[in-house]
């Protein structure tokens, strides 16, 4: 997985020290990004001394502990616990992922949680994803047919439905979006891996009649081609999925129709 350059904890204000008080052997430094908008202070990193011996193995079972038994003012999101909403997506040890899919021993030494990186933080660990979920809503991810009568059963093939594996598993956790270099320079018009991934998923879907009209929207130099092959997005989805792929099939489509 490719490494995320964050800023350093020596470049962000220090923060907190909260000790542990269970007297625990097995402890653990939880270095967490904090940021309040009601706050006039700097950006700051609170650490935590975390008793490990009375916590499960991930690390959004971590920031439960720490919110629940030592700081409650910690904010990040967070919902099913099991991979599948992709709420809890951050970065950890400096790689985007889902922190209730991480397991916390996996991280040598100190364990650094920030927020997405190169999104705006609406609070300590939580992005914002407005600007990501807009372009989603701009490829129109819904099926599209020109058969009236809505109760008609329009039928697949195995082969026609295999072509959707790997692309109808997205979460839409930005995790890909936000490791994409060129996402980081473009995110105001470069539609970025996740939302190519999507658009990929109904333009190869053989039940939706706008593929020519999808492939258009998508045909632009800045929306398409400001993809230059890096790969972070493929490294960084926690789905296991290949953006790049997606986003080079939709390539091959545009230069041989």
């Amino acid at each position: 997985m490719v490494q995320i350059n964050l800023p350093k904890n020596s470049e962000v204000e220090k923060g907190i020290y909260y000790q542990d008080k269970t007297g625990s052997k097995n402890i653990r430094k939880v270095n967490v990004y904090r940021w309040n908008p009601s706050d006039e202070e700097n950006p700051r990193v609170d650490t935590y001394e975390v008793d490990m011996d009375n916590c499960p193995s991930k690390v959004l079972d971590i920031l439960n502990k720490i919110k629940n038994e030592i700081d409650p003012s910690l904010a990040y999101r967070r919902s099913c616990a099991h991979g599948v909403c992709g709420s809890c997506a951050m970065n950890m040890d400096g790689k985007n992922g889902l922190a209730c899919t991480k397991p916390h021993s996996e991280i040598e030494g100190d364990i650094n949680i920030y927020p997405l990186p190169h999104l705006k933080v609406k609070k300590d660990l939580i992005g914002d994803l407005s600007g990501l979920y807009k372009q989603y809503e701009s490829i129109e991810p819904w099926l599209k047919t020109n058969t009236k009568v809505e109760t008609t059963e329009i039928k697949q093939s195995q082969e026609d439905r295999k072509k959707l594996d790997g692309a109808y598993e997205c979460i839409m956790c930005a995790c890909c979006s936000t490791s994409c270099p060129s996402y980081w320079w473009n995110g105001d018009k470069y539609l970025g891996p996740a939302v190519l991934l999507q658009a990929y998923r109904w333009i190869v879907d053989s039940r939706d009649d706008e593929k020519k009209a999808r492939l258009k929207k998508v045909a632009d130099e800045l929306k398409l081609y400001r993809c230059h092959t890096i790969m972070n997005c493929t490294s960084a989805c926690p789905k296991g999925l290949n953006p790049a792929k997606a986003i080079a099939e939709l390539k091959k489509m545009l230069a041989t129709s």
